[in-house]
């Protein structure tokens, strides 16, 4: 009898550690499992933010493509440019500045 209680007792140990064995293999996964949630979830943000740039630059571009056509094709467009972002004037004109558009004439050149 003392023979059959061990070998019954050796067996509920070994069956005891391969439950705790088990339990800590479904722990382990569960935690890494939701670490790469969390991280699938921080890369779909960044997708989405990067989206967003994107078709903000995209349409930038559509706009300064706009312009770019108006310079290479309209000589009233391409004068009204240099006269108002570099203060060109023709013979005998007077420009007069104001303080906001001197702030601005005198940023134009740098800033573009």
């Amino acid at each position: 009898m003392s023979a059959s209680f061990s070998t019954v007792n050796l067996r509920r140990l070994i069956v005891f550690l391969y439950l705790l064995l088990f339990a800590g293999i479904a722990v382990g996964s569960g935690v890494f499992l939701w670490k790469s949630r969390e991280e699938y979830l921080h890369l779909r943000k960044a997708e989405q933010n990067a989206k967003v740039r994107l078709a903000e630059a995209q349409q930038k571009l559509r706009e300064q493509e706009v312009i770019l056509e108006r310079l290479r094709t309209d000589r009233d467009y391409v004068e009204m440019v240099i006269r108002r972002h570099l203060g060109y004037a023709k013979p005998g004109e007077r420009i007069f500045l104001f303080s906001e558009q001197e702030e601005n004439l005198l940023r134009a050149p740098s800033g573009r």
